[in-house]
């Protein structure tokens, strides 16, 4: 079956819209309750203009476009999802609150509505009725396979520059003692968590590390989370490129 390219090409752009849309839900939650501090309601309330847009296009276009190219609105849903990921990341700047979200969802769920008004059209009508059951199979396989493979990457890649970021901060910071930078060079070289800036506190804290250090290393934390969270918005990008 996979060597029909109808279907084949259907099933990976079902695989990079869900490796996209994983990458993306992984992100934004974590800026608007780790990094800012909502709450479960709140953050949900903030995604909202995603679902939004996303049930918009996925009704509307079939209605207005209803002859449009496949590959044309998939194209077109694919630059949507690029220009939301390119925008989050642009807008993610220290002391930005939960509204800078708003408008890249609302791009992002265009592209997502887009996709999800061809893709499923596509591979069904690839192949003969009988085999359907085995083409739904294989559609949720692609699904599947994509969002894990998007929630992994992006948080490989989050980490990975949180890490980075934070170690190099705290070495280069003259308010931080070059022994603490050190030990934490050595305690934290596999990985920092993704925290809120009180639990850090309240961990140094209980380390005996306050004052003036203790800011740094807070500021030197929210810095890192914010390239943590480009660095892997740019890895979406790329992919939805």
């Amino acid at each position: 079956m996979l060597r029909n390219p109808l279907l084949r090409g259907g099933l990976i752009a079902f695989l990079f819209q869900f490796l996209l849309q994983a990458g993306l839900f992984f992100c934004v939650p974590l800026y608007l309750s780790v990094a800012l501090g909502l709450s479960a309601v709140e953050t949900g309330v903030r995604i909202l203009p995603l679902s939004v847009t996303l049930m918009l296009a996925a009704v509307g276009i079939p209605k207005v476009w209803p002859h449009a190219s496949p590959r044309r609105v998939a194209r077109l849903g694919f630059f949507a999802l690029l220009a939301g990921i390119v925008s989050l990341m642009g807008a993610l700047e220290i002391g930005a609150g939960p509204e800078v979200v708003t408008v890249p969802l609302l791009l992002a769920g265009l592209g997502i509505g887009a996709l999800a008004s061809q893709l499923g059209a596509v591979t069904v009508s690839s192949v003969p009725d009988e085999q359907s059951p085995e083409v739904g199979g294989l559609q949720n396989t692609f699904t599947n396979l994509g969002a894990s493979i998007g929630t992994a990457l992006a948080g490989a890649i989050l980490v990975s520059a949180l890490t980075s970021s934070f170690l190099t901060g705290i070495e280069d910071n003259p308010q931080i003692p070059e022994t603490l930078a050190s030990q934490a060079q050595v305690e934290l070289a596999g990985g920092i968590q993704f925290i809120p800036d009180a639990a850090l506190e309240e961990s140094l804290a209980e380390a005996g590390i306050t004052g003036e250090t203790a800011d740094a290393i807070v500021e030197e934390n929210t810095e890192s989370r914010l390239a943590g969270l480009r660095a892997a918005l740019a890895a979406l990008a790329l992919l939805a490129l």
